[in-house]
């Protein structure tokens, strides 16, 4: 069975400006062998305004950011439209709607999940997403970091993920970090 990192996006205030941070770590898993500790799966878009990252096959990753990044500059990086156009584009797509992939795309006030089903999810807080192996561990810790805590979105995706990283077998500690403000 193949598994592979974890992505965790945040949106928020940073400074009094909306904020979005999003981050992952860099471990692909193939059975109860890591086949490499530093990939990286998260990506600045439309000019570092949007933010994503990718759970699934590395390969995977590379054709469905360019294929959202196509979608976004048609839809001149309007967030919304271009997630839900790329969601109809995925599950129509006979070889992408087979993947068991999927991703998380941000800009400073808005957040999706979205899958190769059609399903595109805000989180029901609104802020906080997370996908990938360690991706409960790594929701749980940021929502309780961002809910008993003062500290900055960037400093609870990094926390957080690192709290995924000792936990979480499929997940390590090579963690890498996107920001984006308004």
């Amino acid at each position: 069975m193949f598994h592979a990192t974890t992505i965790l996006g945040y949106v928020g205030t940073k400074n009094n400006k909306p904020y979005g941070v999003i981050g992952g770590d860099g471990q692909v898993s193939f059975g109860n062998c890591i086949m490499k500790g530093n990939a990286n799966k998260i990506r600045s878009l439309y000019g570092g305004k949007i933010l994503s990252g990718f759970a699934g096959s590395t390969a995977d990753a590379f054709s469905l950011f360019d294929i959202f990044e196509r979608i976004l500059e048609g839809k001149k990086g309007d967030l919304l439209k271009s997630v839900l156009e790329f969601s109809k584009e995925w599950r129509k797509d006979k070889y992408l709607r087979r993947l068991e992939a999927m991703m998380i795309v941000l800009d400073s006030k808005n957040i999706y999940i979205l899958s190769g089903t059609g399903d595109v999810v805000e989180p029901e807080d609104g802020k906080i997403a997370a996908i990938g192996s360690g991706g409960n561990y790594a929701l749980s810790a940021a929502r309780a970091l961002d809910r008993f805590s003062n500290m900055q979105p960037n400093d609870i995706v990094l926390q957080s993920l690192q709290i995924a990283g000792e936990i979480c077998i499929y997940t390590n500690t090579n963690i890498r970090i996107l920001e984006v403000t308004q």
